[in-house]
């Protein structure tokens, strides 16, 4: 994987630098615009729908992306694969980590407004296991994800980027994505239990 780390030949037509878009923060500045709007209005069909609109998202992407898109990245030739990369990188630097605190966040109030944190035991065991989760989803995300997304895009940018250590970079970022799928599928898990009553 370690030709993926090439940057772009300015020199070719069609070649361009990775770019983070200000679109991307504009949207993610109006999910979080939707979270703040969820958490301290007083709908908890909207509250609710946020959590599980943004859980949704976040799991479907790391599901697909752990266990589709890497595996065919590791396949493509060179060039696909650069270019498959430079795409994916800018906007998941932005995406993942937006839906990550969003669901969260949300997901933690909407516990909080439906009386969860207050079950006693052996119910408060499930609710347990999810902020167990949670925590575990969010250090992977913000504490490994997110920084290796910054530092291959920072490499990415260099006239001379170091293939090998992007290509580590890379492997790592599809097994923790991974695994953070197979954990997600196990907050759904977890959810389903509360949705049909502790």
């Amino acid at each position: 994987m370690t030709e993926i780390a090439a940057a772009p030949d300015a020199s070719k037509p069609g070649a361009s630098k990775l770019a983070l878009r200000p679109a991307y923060f504009v949207m993610a500045a109006g999910a979080f615009a939707a979270m703040f709007a969820a958490i301290l209005g007083p709908s908890l069909w909207f509250l609710t729908w946020v959590h599980i609109m943004f859980g949704v998202l976040w799991t479907g992407i790391d599901l697909f992306l752990g266990f589709i898109i890497g595996p065919i990245i590791r396949r493509l030739p060179f060039e696909m694969r650069k270019a498959m990369i430079g795409a994916l990188i800018p906007r998941t630097m932005v995406l993942m980590p937006t839906l990550a605190i969003i669901t969260g966040t949300a997901g933690y109030y909407l516990a909080q407004r439906m009386g969860y944190m207050d079950l006693g035991y052996p119910e408060f065991y499930w609710v347990a296991a999810a902020l167990a989760i949670l925590a575990v989803l969010t250090v992977q995300g913000l504490g490994i994800l997110t920084p290796i997304n910054i530092l291959v895009f920072l490499e990415m940018q260099k006239a001379q980027p170091d293939g090998e250590k992007i290509g580590r970079w890379i492997k790592t970022y599809v097994r923790v994505v991974a695994i953070q799928g197979t954990m997600q599928v196990v907050m759904i898990v977890i959810m389903a239990r509360f949705g049909s009553g502790l």
